[in-house]
């Protein structure tokens, strides 16, 4: 569940899905109200497959943080009014009958690509998202590690340059403020020079990343300089993190997989030109595998960390 769409999926702790679809999210600003909505849709989609809830193990939610999962509530996110201390899982559980379990959704992601994506079979795994923001999840030890409060894997808000540059945060210098889409969205809409590659790409539109990226294959010079400054920060980051967390691979998400080897090439290259030897031979630095349907993962990826009763991803 995000703030302009709900993916509601069918299937299994494999990753297979049965069934799945998408609708805008349209919050009536009831979150109770709401929530009746999503189990009837819920309910909708098993018996349009011929099943029943009798047959389902349980229900897996990716939410918008900040949230109290072991209250199962999620509390006052931004995109969606009327939620404030929305009680999600008990709401679900009573609408539906079958166990409900709930996360963040970098969490949610990190636990899809982890299980069913390009961090199958790792045992220590950092994912880390780029859209509007910087969002990340960490599996330690073949588990999710969420920290005080489930705030682990805030990556976004880790300080890259002291008093840089504003974040929506309340703090500076955090990664998001120079990498995260929105930023960059701004950094662009004051840099990009009227007759540069970036430019002609959005045209009427104010420039974004992946007109950026779009140039950079073309060979534009501030194109091709945008994405050195974003792939600096991004090898900073993933430096600082394997000194600490020393994980078998990282997962990148949106931006880097829309780019591809512009970014995984000298981010690989930057990264192990900064960390011990023995730290950096063997780490893999990846794209994130499952993409446009990663939204309908999320949920099965809770459902199956929580209720698949495997300590271990297939």
């Amino acid at each position: 569940m995000g703030g302009t769409k709900i993916a509601t999926s069918l299937g299994d702790e494999h990753g297979h899905v049965l069934a799945s679809r998408v609708r805008p999210t349209e919050p009536s600003g009831d979150s109770l109200k709401d929530l009746s909505r999503i189990a009837g849709e819920l309910r909708e989609l098993i018996e349009a497959e011929g099943r029943t809830l009798s047959e389902v193990d349980g229900v897996g939610v990716s939410l918008p943080g900040p949230l109290d999962r072991e209250g199962g509530r999620v509390l006052n996110p931004p995109n969606l009014p009327g939620w404030h201390r929305a009680p999600v899982r008990d709401a679900l559980q009573e609408a539906l009958g079958v166990p409900v379990a709930i996360d963040n959704d970098a969490n949610a992601a990190t636990l899809a690509e982890w299980r069913f994506g390009a961090a199958r079979g790792y045992q220590h795994v950092v994912f880390l998202t780029m859209s509007t923001g910087v969002g990340g999840g960490m599996v330690l030890g073949g588990r999710l590690h969420r920290g005080v409060a489930s705030s682990a894997g805030e990556v976004g808000h880790m300080p890259i340059e002291w008093d840089g540059a504003p974040c929506p945060c309340g703090l500076r210098g955090c990664l998001e403020a120079y990498i995260g889409g929105a930023a960059w969205a701004r950094r662009l809409a004051e840099v990009t020079p009227a007759g540069s590659g970036v430019a002609e790409r959005a045209g009427s539109s104010p420039p974004r990343p992946e007109h950026v990226v779009e140039a950079a294959r073309e060979g534009d010079a501030f194109a091709l300089a945008e994405l050195e400054r974003f792939n600096g920060y991004l090898a900073r980051a993933i430096v600082h993190l394997t000194f600490v967390l020393a994980p078998q691979v990282f997962v990148l998400g949106t931006i880097v997989r829309a780019a591809g080897p512009l970014c995984l090439d000298p981010v690989r290259a930057l990264v192990r030109d900064h960390v011990w030897d023995f730290l950096g031979r063997d780490l893999a630095i990846v794209a994130g595998e499952l993409g446009p349907r990663l939204p309908e993962l999320a949920g099965l990826g809770v459902a199956s960390d929580a209720f698949a009763n495997a300590s271990d991803p297939e």
